[in-house]
């Protein structure tokens, strides 16, 4: 069941139910370099927080949400099922995609249309949101790319576009022996995320199958510190 506590919007790939299975945070920073909906973040979210991502309409409507009021979100206006969101005015576009992305189920962009689950859930996902806000205050969030961050002693939680099923993002262009070095390199506690079929890193599956609107995605996770997957000790 999804924790509401590390929810903020709908985004494919999320990892609302599995989040939970993850390695614990062993730095004070956390580093999202493929930022996305920041499940982790947002579970430790009390922790030096850096997001960053390639695509710009992530980034803006996470410094958006930064500066959003409670009031601010409670008062978005309410929508039925087949309703389109560009035909309502927004005070800015970051709020529009906001709302794209709440009346969408796991999409990469933002929805116009509002599907029959975001008509179900738009309210109390207004509620959640306002009441997640003071959690993100703090957070450092640019418009980068993986490869220009500084290395740091941090929790790097990196969770990129699959291999095999990441085509959907707006930039899915990575070269994953560029990214397995880029893993492999950085200082402290690294966790990375992705299906089990992928071959770029020596991935283990997670005790999970998480079911998604496609069926279900077996996820895996390499990480350079052991891990304790179910009763399984794993030494990467």
């Amino acid at each position: 069941m999804k924790n509401i506590s590390y929810y903020m919007f709908s985004y494919y790939g999320s990892k609302s139910k599995i989040i939970d299975l993850y390695p614990a945070p062993k730095h004070d920073t956390i580093i999202e370099p493929f930022a996305g909906s920041a499940r982790y973040s947002l579970k430790y979210f009390d922790r030096d927080i850096y997001l960053y991502d390639k695509y710009d309409v992530i980034v803006r409507m996470w410094k958006f949400l930064q500066k959003c009021s409670p009031n601010d979100i409670l008062s978005l206006p309410d929508f039925k099922q087949g309703d389109l969101v560009r035909d309502f005015n927004f005070d800015c576009i970051e709020m529009e995609w906001l709302v794209g992305f709440m009346v969408g189920k796991g999409r990469p962009i933002p929805s116009n249309k509002v599907s029959k689950w975001g008509a179900m859930r738009y309210r109390t996902d207004k509620i959640r949101i306002a009441k997640n806000l003071h959690k993100i205050k703090h957070w450092h969030i640019e418009h980068k790319q993986y490869t220009e961050i500084e290395n740091i002693d941090a929790v790097w939680f990196i969770d990129p576009p699959y291999e095999t099923k990441g085509f959907l993002y707006k930039h899915n262009k990575i070269d994953y022996n560029h990214l397995a070095s880029f893993c492999k390199s950085r200082k402290g506690q690294v966790i990375v995320c992705e299906a089990q079929d992928a071959t770029w890193l020596p991935f283990k599956s997670l005790p999970t199958n998480q079911r998604t609107s496609k069926g279900v995605s077996n996820e895996a996770i390499w990480s350079n510190e052991q891990l304790n997957l179910g009763h399984q000790c794993v030494l990467f």
